[in-house]
């Protein structure tokens, strides 16, 4: 491997969690920052299968300890660093729009000017969203042009930008990726796979906004972390990689195909709500760059990783009946 240790920022966040827990399996030294308090083990893939000699976690807020971070990183010279860190909710970011473009612009930005200054990193990873390309109705490549219809959207696309000067004017070391809907076990309760699976054993009705017409593709979790860490290692600096799937599927499906795995029929289990606002009608990738250039191909369909989440959530059933189902804010 090339980095031997590496320091993922929103390392309690899904994605950022399930990331630490596939390099620490593979050996991979982890210092980990996240602006909370590590969640309920059920919830944390990199505490799953032991290796916590090989971690660290430092409680950090991007909005609050950036001297702090710069510190760490400083002290010790991390060669590279991935960042998972953002407020992340669509359709909440209606509500409080200052607080997505304080994080997800503001401090990412001051994060990216302390970053580029520290001659000893050779790789930073900037984990993006395809939401800054709005609807796409066709998989689009990683130069489609940016039509976010959301202030999260607008927010992730306007730090994307800024990196992309501090790229061409400094020649900082930077690569970012956008991939499609991720899932796995571990995933939050409010996200559509582990909340429809929880919701049917506990015999709640599911709200499928929209009657769940929007169509998206859905990528198993350990399969982005499998091209993030390819990223990383082999990826140039300056370019942007998709992840993503050519399977897509309607939201509604998807409901469907967990309803059929579990015994019950779509009627009993859900309700149709109002579309939520300016929900993408679909949004779809071509990842051909990252399977051609870096040899990536995905590795469970999603069939099998439904069922994965399944075992998950009977597995741990007794804790996650008991832990938050809905999205809880942060400023």
């Amino acid at each position: 491997m090339k980095h031997d240790r590496i320091l993922v920022i929103g390392s309690n966040s899904f994605s950022g969690a399930s990331f630490t827990g596939y390099l620490l399996r593979k050996g991979i030294r982890v210092v980990g920052v996240s602006r909370s308090e590590e969640p309920h083990r059920a919830m944390l893939p990199y505490r799953w299968h032991g290796h916590d000699d090989l971690f660290r976690f430092h409680r950090l807020d991007l909005n609050h300890d950036l001297d702090r971070l710069s510190d760490l990183i400083h002290t010790e010279r991390f060669t590279c660093v991935v960042n998972f860190a953002a407020q992340s909710m669509v359709a909440e970011s209606w509500e409080n729009p200052g607080h997505w473009f304080k994080t997800n612009v503001v401090s990412t930005v001051l994060l990216h000017e302390r970053l580029r200054q520290m001659d000893f990193l050779d790789r930073y990873v900037h984990i993006t969203t395809p939401e800054v390309y709005g609807s796409t109705s066709v998989p689009v490549k990683e130069d489609a042009p940016f039509r976010p219809t959301t202030p999260y959207a607008v927010s992730r696309a306007a730090a994307d930008m800024s990196l992309r000067t501090y790229i061409e004017a400094y020649r900082f070391p930077a690569v970012m990726t956008r991939a499609s809907n991720v899932y796995g076990p571990g995933q939050q309760l409010y996200r559509i796979i582990p909340r429809t699976i929880l919701f049917i054993l506990l015999g709640k009705k599911l709200q499928l906004h929209g009657g769940g017409l929007s169509r998206r593709s859905f990528i198993y979790v350990e399969d982005v972390s499998d091209a993030i860490l390819r990223i990383a290692e082999e990826g140039r600096n300056g370019e942007t990689y998709h992840i993503a799937t050519q399977e897509t599927i309607t939201i509604r499906e998807l409901v469907e195909r967990l309803c059929a795995r579990l015994g019950v029929s779509l009627d009993e289990c859900v309700e149709i709500t109002p579309e939520r606002r300016c929900q993408d009608a679909a949004c779809l990738l071509d990842s051909s760059k990252l399977r051609e250039s870096l040899g990536w191909q995905e590795q469970v369909g999603l069939d099998e990783g439904l069922d994965r989440c399944i075992r998950w959530v009977r597995e741990s059933f007794e804790d996650l009946r008991d832990l938050p189902h809905d999205y809880i804010h942060k400023a």
